[in-house]
């Protein structure tokens, strides 16, 4: 029996450590025989590209999880940092760069005022974010009076669609940087050690002297930053900016990358690369359904049965 036991928890281990990658094989070779076309080194620079916002967003997201967080309001700030995006690049014709930098200071000031909530007013994450989830929409359609702004036919119009040497798609090699300063933040910064001690135990960190007020602010402001880039990235993609459909809902798939990549809901542990394969899950069960015809629904209740699983293999026995 003992022998039983620890062969099992072996296994669960190797699960734990390893179950995301294990899922992705699955859904490739799934995919390989019976999705149409699936293989085909387009259909993998199409999935990437799709998958472009909830990856950079998600970085962001499991460095919030690993303090113990959350933050659902990266939608909202999508939005907020799309529409500005727009407007000054098209309406007010002020420069790609200047334009920018507009959409990310906006982002920028959802993230300091998310920080801001939880650090210094202590407010509880879900809570704290759901006020701007909620509000940020709104303010993003007041910009537009909610309506879609399009720039097709112009200078900016293949941007979105650049691919590096007429073949890898800019946003593939945008996710690799991104990706990579995001585990080299995590793992080999005093930032990142401070992110998960925050999350390990708050109150230790606050009694040996770490400013944790500070860490919070940042890591939100760090979240929200990399939100507005996806949008800028997105908006150029797509060619318009729709403050009432872009990021509608991305939350949910992001958090879900974090969930079931091995970073810990409950903090004090950061998987950037787990996170990276889980938010390729998560496009990759969305382009099954699509591209067999299925309905999309279906989708959303293999999501949720992957999260259930990860929380499942997560959880700590008493």
């Amino acid at each position: 029996m003992k022998a039983e036991r620890v062969k099992a928890e072996n296994v669960k281990a190797v699960i734990q450590k390893y179950g995301v990658l294990i899922v992705l094989i699955l859904l490739l070779l799934i995919n390989a025989c019976v999705t149409p076309n699936f293989v085909h080194i387009n259909t993998i620079w199409n999935l990437l590209r799709q998958a472009f916002p909830t990856i950079i967003i998600s970085m962001g997201m499991t460095l919030v999880i690993a303090t113990g967080g959350i933050d659902i309001s990266v939608g909202s700030t999508m939005a907020l940092s799309s529409i500005i995006f727009a407007r000054l690049l098209i309406d007010m014709e002020m420069g790609f760069g200047v334009s920018m930098l507009g959409a990310l200071g906006a982002s920028c000031v959802f993230g300091l005022f998310n920080g801001a909530l939880v650090g210094i007013l202590d407010f509880q994450p879900i809570v704290a974010t759901l006020i701007l989830m909620i509000a940020g929409r709104g303010i993003a359609q007041q910009f537009n009076n909610g309506a879609v702004l399009s720039f097709y036919g112009n200078a900016f119009t293949d941007l979105g669609t650049y691919r590096i040497g007429g073949v890898v798609p800019i946003q593939v090699l945008l996710i690799f940087i991104v990706v990579a300063i995001m585990s080299f933040l995590a793992r080999k910064t005093t930032f990142g050690l401070y992110v998960q001690a925050i999350g390990d135990n708050g109150t230790a960190s606050r009694l040996v002297g770490l400013k944790t007020t500070v860490v919070l602010i940042e890591t939100y402001t760090l979240c929200a930053l990399l939100a507005g880039g996806a949008a800028v990235l997105e908006t150029l993609r797509l060619c318009a900016a729709d403050p009432n459909n872009i990021g509608s809902g991305i939350e949910l798939d992001c958090v879900a990358a974090v969930a079931i990549g091995g970073t810990s809901m409950s903090g004090g542990k950061a998987v950037i690369w787990g996170t990276l394969i889980g938010a390729i899950v998560m496009q990759l069960i969305t382009t099954m359904m699509n591209m067999n015809n299925i309905y999309y629904a279906y989708a959303l209740v293999i999501k949720a049965f992957i999260i259930i699983a990860a929380l499942y293999l997560q959880r700590k026995k008493d």
